[in-house]
């Protein structure tokens, strides 16, 4: 696993080490997974046009009956 540097205000790492210690974890946890998250956002929007593009090309329908349903995701459409 590589290391990375950051330079950030002191203020802000207190109260980040504040929430994260709160929170059980760790500011490094927390970096870690917002950069996990921000590298696979390219990703996860391509798919979702990929799948809206198939749904608009598809002749299967609902037969007029409305679709049920929420996405966990509130702005899947979009």
């Amino acid at each position: 696993m590589a290391n990375l540097t950051l330079a950030v205000d002191d203020d802000l790492l207190h109260r980040a080490r504040v929430r994260a210690a709160e929170e059980g974890t760790s500011v490094n946890a927390v970096v870690r997974e917002l950069l996990t998250a921000y590298s696979a956002a390219d990703r996860v929007d391509a798919a979702r046009r990929r799948l809206v593009a198939l749904s608009v090309s598809s002749a299967a329908g609902s037969g007029g009956r409305p679709i049920t349903g929420a996405s966990p995701d509130p702005g899947w459409n979009t």
